[in-house]
C-alpha cells in the first residue's frame, strides 16, 4: 500500500481523544492505527460474506 491517498472524515470528540491516547500508549501514529482498524473491518466483512 505504498500509494497512499489523503481523505478526511469527522469523528466524535470522545473517540478522537481515545484514539490519540491509544496512539501514544502503543507508540504508533493515528494513521497507522486507522489503517489497522480498516484492514480488520474489511476482513470481517469479507469473512461474513464468504469471500
Amino acid at each position: 500500500m505504498a500509494n497512499k491517498k489523503t481523505f478526511s472524515t469527522r469523528i466524535d470528540a470522545g473517540r478522537l481523544k481515545a484514539l490519540k491516547h491509544l496512539a501514544v500508549d502503543e507508540d504508533k501514529s493515528i494513521g497507522l492505527l486507522l489503517e489497522e482498524a480498516i484492514d480488520e473491518l474489511i476482513n470481517k466483512y469479507k469473512k461474513s460474506k464468504g469471500r
